[in-house]
């Protein structure tokens, strides 16, 4: 498995569909999805910080600091 934070955001997101996938099957051992469990969390932690920093990034493109995309 790669490094997470080297991930993008949609190649991260893909991999958390996947482990949920996986996780939803109910086919694996406990010890697998205790592990693919947590690689989740770190994905999804990882994702949320990705669209954070999008986030922040579109509020100092606007002067007024709003969120509207539509001018």
């Amino acid at each position: 498995m790669s490094d997470i934070n080297e991930l993008s955001f949609e190649t991260a997101y893909a991999e958390l569909e996947t482990i949920i996938a996986k996780l939803e099957s109910g086919d694996l051992a406990l010890e697998d999805s205790v592990d693919l469990f947590e690689r989740g969390r770190k994905l999804t932690q990882h994702c949320q910080g990705l669209l954070d920093k999008a986030e922040l990034r579109v509020n100092q493109l606007n002067d007024d600091g709003s969120m509207s995309l539509l001018g």
